[in-house]
């Protein structure tokens, strides 16, 4: 499996507090079969339009990196190790253009929303970002309260360009039913292109045990696309491959419709 949806990189955000934790992350996602990350701590969108506030988070950001890197290296050889960003879109349009920020210095770039909701105009938002040039990747859509399931919602960012990540813990009712509910309908609509950990290296990596329920549910196939496949070519700067929509999703399809 790959995961790039998680908080390893010690000291610079509300994950990895320092070294040693990241070094039980990393162990942890390997003993689930693991064999790459990508590393996003977060960053708010407002931080890089400012060159002075861009600068200094990257220079704190590439200290705990370079630690995080040889530790990995001399520890873990075989698990590939990269670095992205989880971008706070609390600007309209970020500024993308450091290879630091994007996910292996693709055109992918995870973002998500601010306080968990979804922001008016937020299509507009999503859609600016391709026409910029990037592929956003929407970090956790299930968790959004105000989750549109109209014209205005998933379906429509996702024909428009946007991926939809959804997270393990969701699934398994760690972030509450409604998120649970929620995300299962996304899969069930077949508008899902991902499942990451969003793991902070606090309490249980979840990404096992999500992907032996979406298994145990008849989704063999999709937890492939979804966690080894996709991820893979995200790798390579490529786009996913459609995801089939899980079996008895007719209501759910109906809500969120075929990306």
């Amino acid at each position: 499996m790959i995961d790039f949806h998680n908080h390893v990189i010690p000291g610079v955000d509300d994950g990895a507090a320092d070294l040693d934790a990241s070094r039980a992350a990393l162990a942890e996602y390997q003993a689930q079969g693991v064999t790459a990350l990508i590393a996003t701590p977060h960053l708010r969108g407002s931080e890089t339009i400012n060159e002075g506030m861009r600068e200094l988070w990257l220079t704190r950001v590439d200290a705990a990196w370079e630690r995080l890197r040889e530790m990995a290296s001399a520890e873990f050889p075989g698990l590939r190790l990269e670095r992205g960003a989880e971008v706070m879109l609390d600007v309209p349009l970020p500024t993308l253009g450091d290879a630091r920020i994007r996910l292996a210095g693709t055109r992918f770039v995870l973002v998500e929303f601010p306080f968990m909701t979804v922001p008016p105009r937020a299509s507009e938002v999503l859609f600016e970002l391709a026409m910029a040039g990037w592929t956003p990747v929407l970090a956790h859509p299930e968790r959004y309260a105000n989750l549109d399931t109209g014209p205005d919602g998933a379906a429509e960012w996702h024909r428009r360009g946007t991926l939809l990540q959804v997270n393990c813990g969701s699934l398994l009712g760690k972030y509450g039913p409604t998120a649970r509910d929620v995300a299962w309908g996304l899969l069930k609509a077949g508008v899902v292109d991902y499942l990451c950990s969003d793991f902070h290296t606090r309490g249980s990596l979840h990404l096992a045990a999500c992907r032996a329920e979406l298994e145990r549910r008849g989704g063999a196939a999709q937890a492939a696309l979804l966690m080894e496949r996709n991820p893979a070519l995200l790798l390579q700067g490529a786009p996913p491959e459609p995801v089939p929509p899980l079996e008895g999703g007719g209501l759910w399809k109906r809500l969120f419709g075929r990306g």
